[in-house]
């Protein structure tokens, strides 16, 4: 059993801290803390964007490029994901072993491999 010490501003749980004014055990006492360690997923990621192989092949320059300065936008501005409307089709995979087979490569550079 863990040890609570009396009179402790303290005895909250891990993650949440004492609100000012509030008794130990009282209804409301406790609140999530404000932590910057709590927050979630924020901001750009990364910059680059990967695509199988075999669709950089068949893509436009012109839609190469879309594709990479909308994923660039997204990131300088501190969103994680890019604008849906720059989304691409035709990447077909049956399943989720087809698709961890594909030869993903960054869209910017095919000539290395996405994670590079």
């Amino acid at each position: 059993m863990a040890y609570i010490q009396e009179n402790s501003p303290f005895n909250c749980w891990k993650g949440f801290e004492r609100v000012p004014g509030t008794k130990k055990g009282a209804k409301g006492s406790c609140k999530k803390s404000s932590s910057p360690l709590n927050k979630g997923t924020k901001g750009g990621g990364t910059r680059k964007v990967c695509l199988p192989k075999a669709k950089i092949a068949s893509m436009s320059a012109a839609e190469r490029k879309s594709v990479i300065s909308a994923k660039q936008s997204a990131a300088s501005k501190g969103n994680y994901k890019r604008s849906s409307k720059s989304n691409v089709t035709g990447t077909a995979s049956k399943n989720l072993k087809d698709w961890v087979k594909q030869d993903w490569r960054q869209v910017g550079d095919p000539s290395k491999k996405c994670g590079e």
